[in-house]
């Protein structure tokens, strides 16, 4: 069996194309669209708005529930660049018992971090075929493994990100490679606006329950670079003292 060493795994990375990044704009999707930029992709960011000044992304305001959106702007993107890649990010959280959060802002959790991902991954699936080494990545959650309680909408969520992605892994399986990654809490503002009891301890961090996302997102742009062929199916990526996993 031959034998790979370091250099001649670099040479067999696969260079980055145009990556569309849904919620791209701040936290995680933004680490993603600076990973992606430093290895030499072009990241091209949905989101409902525009990413700081000072990154210069190219990107589309996008309300990433709204699938004739997103079809607007996938559409969009292909008048001008080749698509060979979707990472999709996008997610929002209602927290609280079942009860007691109104219906119309759980199934906004439902319509954002499940339904756009299946519409994201559909608009482009046609543009995709036109790329060497199409790829798909998928974020969920440790807590699309495991639930906590109030967080029913977000762990439903996550739990069908999980098993759309699983089933897309095998429709696609030949033609588009299809990568599932479930990170653990990060440093970011998603917990900003939410009541202090659905709020990390202002120690998170520093005591490892909280990861700097650009650890995830370097997880990520390590998917997107595999060689054709190659299939890296599902990665958890979490603090050393996440308090969801195992």
């Amino acid at each position: 069996m031959q034998t790979l060493n370091v250099r001649d795994s670099a040479a067999r990375i696969t260079r980055l194309g145009t990556v569309i990044i849904s919620g791209g704009a701040s936290g995680l999707g933004a680490a993603i669209a600076g990973a992606v930029a430093s290895a030499g992709g072009v990241p091209v960011v949905f989101d409902l708005k525009a990413p700081r000044a000072a990154d210069e992304r190219d990107h589309r305001i996008v309300d990433c529930g709204d699938r004739a959106a997103i079809e607007r702007a996938i559409a969009d993107v292909a008048r001008t660049h080749r698509i060979d890649a979707v990472v999709a990010n996008a997610g929002m959280d209602a927290c609280g018992d079942f009860e007691e959060v109104p219906a119309q802002r759980w199934e906004r959790v439902i319509e954002v971090n499940l339904i756009g991902t299946a519409a994201l991954i559909r608009a482009a699936l046609p543009y995709l075929a036109d790329s060497p080494n199409p790829r798909i990545v998928t974020i969920a959650s440790t807590l699309g493994l495991r639930v906590l309680g109030a967080a029913t909408a977000y762990c439903a969520s996550k739990f069908g990100v999980v098993g759309l992605t699983r089933g897309l892994a095998l429709d696609l399986a030949g033609r588009v490679g299809v990568t599932l990654v479930s990170p653990g809490g990060m440093n970011t503002a998603f917990f900003d606006g939410r009541d202090e009891q659905f709020k990390p301890a202002p120690d998170a961090f520093e005591k490892n329950q909280l990861n700097d996302p650009r650890e995830v997102a370097e997880a990520v742009v390590f998917a997107l670079t595999r060689p054709k062929g190659v299939e890296l199916r599902e990665m958890i990526v979490t603090p050393s003292r996440e308090t969801s996993w195992p």
